[in-house]
Order: C-alpha cells, then structure tokens, then sequence
C-alpha cells in the first residue's frame, strides 16, 4: 500500500473542507430562499385574509351607499369622494344610478338609461332645450311608469332624455320636491317622506 503524504493529506484535507464548505453555503443559500419565499407566501395570505375581512368597510369607504330607513322614510345618502350625492333608485322596475343635481329641474336621463327603463329611442322627438353648464342640449319629454327609492313609489313621473352626450343620468327638483324634507348637512343628504 502506498503510503500517504503529508502534502496529500493537507490537500485533500483542503479539498474535503471546500467542498463541505460549498455544500453548507449553497445549503444555506436555499434554506434562506426557502424561508424568503416562505415569508413571501404568508404576508400575501395574511393580506389576502385582511383584505376580504376588510372589504365591507373599504366597500364603505370607496363606494359609499345609500341608506334606506323605512320605519322612519328616511333615505340617508354619504357624500362621495367626488363630492357628489349618488342614488340608485327602481325606474320601470330597473335599477339606475343618478347624481342628485339640485341644480337641474327634471329628471335626466341619458340615452342608454332611457334604453335601460324601455322607452323607445328611435320615437323620442327631441323639441325640448335645456341649458347646461357646457351650452344648450335638446331633449325629449317622456313618461316613467314608475320611480322607487326605499319603498316610496311614484307613478306616471315625467322626464326628459338628454338628446347631447350626458356622463350620468341626473336626478333634479321635479324629483327630490316630491320628500317633504331634503337636507344635506355632515357630509349626508337625507330624504324624508
């Protein structure tokens, strides 16, 4: 057997701690992309978690929502972050969104919510004018069945369709005269009937 030097030993030696030394860094390397990965993963579910327990109150905060109070005929309504009033009233048994505009005499709606509650486009005659913050507009007077808000019902409500291009349909005084009490105070509109 041949005998072993000390300078192969030593080399060997050398060799054998390179390599453990290799295998345990790019062991270590994995276990702390594992354990990286890992804590990815659970901040991603515990955000997951959070986001769906919260999504009501973010819900709230990004969409606000009417109220409906019907032992009392109350509709509360919280300002939007676009400092607007939204409602969603039934009109024709069709849920359509306004912006309350108390600056606006009738009720306004656009043509594709007019195509929305069935009144017929193509027979709508357009001899109506309005004025608008962007100029005059034709429009046509048409006839709602019905309008409900939280269980208070209206029937045979007139209207107009914007013949121009209207973002929203737009709900004004011929409307909102029908509550006894309209008031907007603490960043709420309220509706009483």
């Amino acid at each position: 057997m041949e005998q072993i030097g000390t300078g192969q030993l030593v080399s060997a030696l050398a060799l054998a701690l390179m390599a453990i030394w290799l295998v345990v860094s790019l062991g270590r390397h994995r276990i702390q992309k594992t354990l990286q990965n890992a804590a990815i993963w659970a901040l991603i579910f515990v955000g997951a978690i959070a986001g769906v327990g919260l999504w009501q109150d973010i819900q709230d905060d990004v969409l606000p929502r009417q109220t409906h109070f019907a032992d009392q005929g109350r509709i509360e309504v919280p300002r939007s972050r676009d400092g607007h009033y939204y409602l969603t009233l039934q009109v024709n048994g069709a849920p359509l969104s306004f912006v309350v505009d108390t600056g606006a005499t009738d009720i306004v709606l656009t043509k594709e919510d007019a195509a929305k509650v069935g009144l017929p486009l193509d027979e709508l005659q357009y001899f109506g004018r309005a004025n608008t913050a962007n100029g005059e507009v034709r429009t046509a007077r048409v006839r709602l069945d019905t309008i409900e808000l939280g269980g208070v019902r209206d029937q045979n409500v007139p209207a107009s369709v914007n013949g121009g291009d209207l973002f929203q349909s737009l709900l004004g005084m011929s409307y909102l005269q029908r509550w006894d009490r309209l008031e907007i105070s603490d960043g709420k509109l309220v509706l009483v009937r």
